[in-house]
């Protein structure tokens, strides 16, 4: 499946096992990273314990996912 990385553009083939997804590289992936820590990206309002309610699943996966990149860069 093709898919388009957000930060560069570019087509890459989607691999759901990917380090890096939804980016194409490494490199996209710090990118974005950069932008949110510059404040180029803003959330519009402070996050409420509401907010998180629905996502308690995405959440579980984007520790977890953060968890295995530490141990792959340790």
């Amino acid at each position: 499946m093709q898919r388009t990385c957000p930060t560069c553009g570019a087509t890459f083939d989607h691999d759901p096992a990917s380090k890096w997804r939804p980016f194409c590289s490494r490199r996209c992936k710090l990118v974005d990273l950069g932008n949110w820590m510059e404040g180029v990206y803003r959330i519009s309002r402070p996050l409420g314990v509401d907010d998180l309610e629905d996502d308690e699943a995405l959440l579980n996966q984007l520790m977890a996912d953060a968890a295995a990149e530490r141990e792959t860069d340790a």
